[in-house]
């Protein structure tokens, strides 16, 4: 299951269930995906095939939206039962 947190610009702004517990969101359009951390700060875990350009766009929404992924990541995580 990986829900999705928002969709904004093209961008898909998600998380996949059972990964790593640091708090992050991936951010996925057409064949390409990133990874930024959430936390301590937010900064970019992974750009894959992205341009510096567009990460630097999407930084941006990533940065808008943080607390509310970090709510919904949170809400996420704690509330999954093995799924």
């Amino acid at each position: 299951m990986s829900p999705t947190f928002r969709k904004e610009k093209g961008y898909t702004f998600k998380i996949y269930s059972n990964e790593e517990e640091r708090t992050h969101i991936h951010v996925v359009k057409e064949d390409k995906e990133a990874k930024f951390w959430l936390e301590p700060k937010v900064e970019i875990a992974y750009k894959g095939d992205f341009s510096q350009h567009e990460i630097n766009k999407i930084q941006t929404i990533v940065e808008l939206y943080a607390d509310h992924f970090k709510k919904q990541y949170q809400l996420h995580i704690g509330g999954r039962i093995d799924d």
